[in-house]
């Protein structure tokens, strides 16, 4: 079935890869990846992949410049080691925050980056939770694009929290589209942190919208947590509006800066992540749970290579 079928990976997050060749039943191609004295990325692969359908399974996660030039050196191996088809599989796609000019002269890194891919020499991308669902059109190639919600509301059914107890907290008002998925799939109530941006790095949550909270357990999903300035102020808001437990979900753990203290010290029962980006699952938060996309995105792969819809995976 997989005879053509080849999956790399990158060092952005083998483990990933690795639980990914485990699913489908196959090893991870051999490709030697070093760098030079200087720094720069040196990439030589150790089979012949001439007419193969290649998966190049690389998170673009910190150290994020390094790890998409490697993404990026691959893609270019792969071409000119007469791949028949290169397929990009980014769990966690870097640069995504600045997707649009909301100010003047700055740039588009999310187009940038999404040139540079494409230029490379990929025919496709597989990608997981983008921080903006429009990204996916500034790829000049088919992109699919995968939710890891069902595989979180999977883990929070497991808590059996009783309906009438559980509120879907959306942090900001970006996110309410989310929240509004995980409250069809998991009931209970919504509400919203009114949430509003001091600047670039800084953003204070004082209102909550919706409700009633007090007394209930609360659920605060996003798509990444980075600094978790948002998520720590959306816990923060919960807890003073007298929410009795509360658990934070979210697609990728980035966990930079002062994330892990941020985390322990905010009054949050559980923080449950995929494991999207590399060693999010090692960091030393407190109550951490980390869950596999690995059969999500080795499902994506094999209907792929075969072909098959991917968007059925979500019917």
């Amino acid at each position: 079935m997989y005879e053509r079928l080849t999956i790399l990976s990158g060092r952005g997050n083998p483990a990933l890869a690795s639980e990914i060749g485990e699913y489908l039943g196959i090893g991870l191609g051999h490709v030697d990846i070093g760098n030079f004295p200087d720094g720069e990325i040196s990439v030589k692969l150790n089979q012949n992949i001439r007419g193969c359908d290649v998966f190049i399974c690389q998170a673009t996660s910190p150290p994020v410049n390094d790890n998409l030039m490697e993404l990026l050196v691959l893609i270019d191996a792969c071409r000119r080691a007469s791949a028949a088809r290169i397929t990009a599989v980014i769990p966690y796609f870097g640069y995504a925050r600045q997707d649009r000019k909301d100010s003047g002269r700055v740039p588009i890194t999310s187009k940038l980056v999404a040139n540079l891919i494409v230029q490379s020499g990929a025919h496709r991308v597989l990608t997981m939770d983008l921080h903006a669902a429009q990204i996916q059109g500034f790829f000049d190639v088919p992109v699919d694009h995968l939710y890891a919600a069902p595989i979180l509301d999977r883990h929070f059914r497991t808590l059996a929290i009783p309906e009438e107890e559980l509120v879907i907290v959306s942090p900001d008002e970006g996110s309410i589209k989310r929240s509004l998925q995980h409250q069809e799939n998991l009931g209970g109530s919504l509400a919203i942190v009114d949430k509003r941006r001091a600047n670039a790095l800084e953003t204070r949550q004082a209102n909550l919208i919706g409700g009633p909270i007090d007394g209930k357990t609360a659920l605060i999903f996003d798509d990444m947590i980075t600094t978790a300035g948002s998520i720590t102020g959306a816990v923060r808001v919960a807890r003073e509006h007298g929410a009795r437990k509360i658990y934070v979900g979210a697609t990728h753990g980035v966990f930079c800066g002062p994330a892990v203290d941020r985390l322990n010290s905010s009054e949050v029962d559980g923080v449950i992540v995929a494991n999207t980006c590399r060693d999010a699952s090692n960091s030393d938060i407190r109550n951490l749970t980390t869950v596999s996309v690995a059969p999500l995105l080795g499902e994506a792969i094999r209907r792929v290579h075969r072909n098959e819809s991917v968007s059925h995976l979500f019917d």
